[in-house]
């Protein structure tokens, strides 16, 4: 069967084109889609409640800042659980739902990191040593990317700007993570306390950027079959899956 793509004026007067793919294909790649995000929410319960606790007994606002964003990635997995459940599905209003969600916890993650991260430079903050925080944040360097590209492999095939949102928010969680390692690391071992506020900065402004893409539903691909219905070329998707 020949993948077609659906032509449309979205709500913003934008030409959407997404994939036409088979029902059985479609379903199968959101139920796929769904196992993902209840990984990922699980994974999130787990990583804010230790980082949370593991960050007030060590006096660390980086791990704090890090249990809480891991509650607002929480929060977009279900988003993306509720998206692809029952006849949304199928739904495309509920995809645009779906990806403005998703869009908005970006902009509440920037700020936070932000302003926490000019408090500890500006404060001179010292957190005491936390192994439990070093091996949660090298576990989440380890698992997020994982997460992250298969959601947004996923994303290309059914067009999906909000599981594509979901998949960049893992990948900012793997940023973070790692910017909390080389933070607590450094802190334990040369007493570097300003390298995780530091990046902190960094990762609220990439945050940013990251959810006004998101918002926009850029960097969603459509299938090389899809692109050539609509007539836009799907070499971009593979420049970026490189």
């Amino acid at each position: 069967m020949i993948e077609r793509a659906t032509t449309r004026r979205g709500a913003l007067g934008t030409l959407d084109l997404t994939p036409a793919l088979p029902p059985p294909t479609r379903l199968r790649l959101a139920r796929r889609a769904r196992r993902l995000s209840w990984l990922s929410l699980a994974w999130m319960t787990i990583e804010g409640a230790v980082a949370i606790a593991a960050g007030v007994a060590a006096g660390s606002i980086a791990l704090i800042g890090f249990g809480i964003d891991s509650a607002i990635e929480g929060f977009a997995s279900v988003v993306i659980i509720w998206r692809f459940t029952g006849h949304r599905i199928h739904s495309e209003s509920a995809e645009r739902r779906a990806q403005q969600l998703v869009a908005v916890q970006f902009f509440i993650l920037a700020p936070y990191v932000g302003v926490a991260s000019v408090r500890a430079l500006v404060e001179g903050h010292r957190p005491d040593e936390t192994l439990v925080g070093i091996a949660l944040a090298f576990a989440s360097v380890i698992l997020m990317p994982i997460l992250g590209i298969a959601k947004q492999r996923i994303a290309d095939q059914l067009g999906s700007a909000a599981t594509k949102g979901e998949g960049r928010q893992n990948m900012l969680c793997a940023y973070l993570a790692g910017a909390l390692l080389v933070g607590l690391v450094g802190n334990a071992v040369v007493g570097a306390w300003w390298l995780d506020p530091l990046v902190g900065l960094l990762i609220g402004a990439v945050a940013v950027q990251e959810g006004r893409e998101a918002w926009r539903g850029e960097g969603c691909c459509v299938s090389p079959a899809a692109g050539d219905a609509g007539g836009r070329s799907a070499a971009p998707c593979a420049a970026e899956r490189r």
